[in-house]
């Protein structure tokens, strides 16, 4: 079969790493095989229909409850806007900007039938950080729901279609046939782009081609013992890989369904699963404490199946849930780079406060800082390769994260004789608090902008709720006050500055010039 490329406009392709500089990928490790042309659209939702599929319930908020052929309507709909309205083109992006939503996984499938390279975002962000991601990857168009279109607006002015009542996506779903025909990508043309904090607060854009998501769900899914009549639950936003995998990769790929949350928070999301009698949840550590902890607790028992990422599980966690829920979680390392977990265990094989075994397909392995291999029992730096690998948009970093055909993670393990890792730290600035990465320099950025801040140093500090919180140390200007007060203001500015969830929690006030080398780079390992 043919591997030519499906894009029109090559872009991203343009934009992919040399050939030198990908990881080494292989599929003989796990016996996967794939087609030389498919499109994930087709392959998770088309074939739904074909397998029977289309009557059974898929995706779902509140009063919304779509089957898969409802979903596949409103799809196929928005394929045709995008192609007929939009004059979209394969090998264009689209910016998706909300919530965790039905018409968010409509549009995500629209995109990929159209052949376009969807780049989902979070609603929280600010148009400094979106004006990052249209610069990085320069989208042909946006789609976002009625009233929220200013800060995509003022962060790059692309055309923006918006979803709702009145909406001009909505108004031109209705005209369009509900059929189109699936633009035929090659397995190996970007499908999506994952977008990931950089430790300096530069963005960076993972590729990841129509192959890729069915890649995941090979490698996963079997550890879930999932089906058809499993209802799935999560916290994670869709424009988190761990969230896409969760929440419509995985479910999907068995028949399965989705209820998405209408509040954020571990006590909204206990109550969706009394509610909605959830079997499988996907969240944080802080979310799944939280929830065992709640005063009164909701009926949890129809969760048969948990899967905790986004920061390490704490043992005390695992074992909470498991007394309480008799459900063992399945703990996971993954990333945007390679769009999933690769790093864990299924229920039965899982050790409190160890993260797992590379499933299969995948390899592991700990280097040190002169990047030869480290035995059992060593702290090193954790490297990881399988069927999928990092491939930076046109970025040097890709140097960085793949060496000598590893991907290098930035997470400090340690190996036992039996093959288990155990996370020991992060190996760069990036702080992980409530599952969510946050880099210290882009918080620092926002903090110094506030007229009392002289100087400022961020790290995680940690904290029984959250794993880590972001802390400030700030050197004010003279004329200020150490106070409550502005600390709050400090705070709030952040907020608006950049995504809420990035603020300062913890800020503390040094009379002192902070902690610098001889060449005046703070030293932020000296703070706390």
């Amino acid at each position: 079969m043919s591997t030519e490329t499906a894009h029109v406009d090559t872009f991203v392709i343009d934009g992919l790493p040399p050939l030198e500089q990908w990881p080494e990928i292989s599929f003989e490790r796990g016996g996967l095989s794939y087609p030389d042309r498919m499109n994930a659209a087709t392959d998770l939702l088309d074939n739904a229909i074909d397998r029977g599929w289309g009557d059974r319930p898929c995706t779902a908020l509140g009063d919304i409850n779509w089957t898969y052929s409802q979903l596949l309507d409103q799809a196929n709909r928005i394929a045709e806007v995008l192609v007929n309205n939009a004059g979209v083109v394969p090998g264009n992006r689209v910016l998706l900007r909300g919530p965790n939503a039905p018409w968010m996984v409509a549009a995500w499938f629209g995109c990929l039938k159209a052949g376009a390279v969807a780049v989902a975002t979070m609603p929280m962000l600010r148009a400094v950080e979106l004006s990052k991601i249209h610069a990085k990857c320069s989208p042909t168009v946006a789609i976002c729901e009625v009233g929220d279109e200013g800060p995509v607006l003022e962060a790059g002015g692309v055309p923006v279609l918006t979803w709702g009542t009145d909406g001009t996506l909505s108004s031109a779903m209705e005209a369009a046939s509900g059929s189109f025909d699936n633009v035929d990508t090659a397995a190996t043309d970007p499908a999506l782009l994952g977008f990931t904090s950089g430790t300096t607060g530069e963005p960076k854009a993972a590729i990841h081609f129509h192959r890729d998501v069915s890649v995941v769900a090979d490698v996963f899914v079997p550890l879930l013992d999932v089906g058809p009549h499993d209802i799935f639950v999560g916290s994670a936003p869709l424009a988190f890989t761990f969230g896409l995998g969760g929440h419509i990769i995985f479910p999907m790929s068995v028949g399965a369904s989705t209820v998405y949350c209408e509040t954020p928070g571990p006590g909204p999301l206990a109550e969706l699963i009394a509610d909605r009698g959830a079997t499988v949840c996907f969240t944080a550590p802080t979310a799944w404490r939280a929830m065992m902890l709640a005063d009164p607790s909701p009926d949890l028992s129809s969760l048969r199946v948990g899967v905790s990422a986004g920061e390490t599980l704490p043992a005390a966690t695992f074992e909470l849930v498991e007394n309480t829920l008799g459900v063992r979680l399945v703990d996971g390392l993954g990333a945007t780079e390679l769009l999933h977990i690769f790093l864990a265990c299924g229920p039965d094989e899982a050790i409190p406060g160890k993260t797992g075994k590379p499933l299969k397909a995948f390899e592991a392995k700990l280097i040190g800082d002169d990047g030869n291999e480290l035995g059992d029992g060593q702290v090193g730096r954790l490297a990881v390769r399988g069927p999928i690998g990092c491939r930076y948009l046109n970025d040097e970093r890709q140097k960085v994260y793949v060496q000598d055909g590893w991907n290098v993670t930035g997470d400090s393990y340690i190996r036992d004789a039996d093959g288990y890792y155990q996370y020991q730290a992060r190996s760069d600035d990036m702080i992980i608090s409530s599952g969510y990465n946050i880099a210290a320099p882009e918080v620092e950025a926002a903090v110094i902008q506030h007229p009392a801040v002289a100087e400022v140093g961020v790290i995680g500090s940690p904290d029984e709720a959250r794993g880590r919180i972001v802390h400030a140390f700030i050197c004010l200007n003279s004329g200020y006050e150490p106070t409550d007060e502005l600390a709050k203001e400090i705070q709030n500015h952040v907020k608006a500055t950049v995504a809420p969830y990035k603020y300062p929690r913890r800020i503390t006030f040094s009379a002192e010039p902070l902690p610098k080398t001889n060449t005046g780079k703070l030293q932020r390992n000296r703070l706390g």
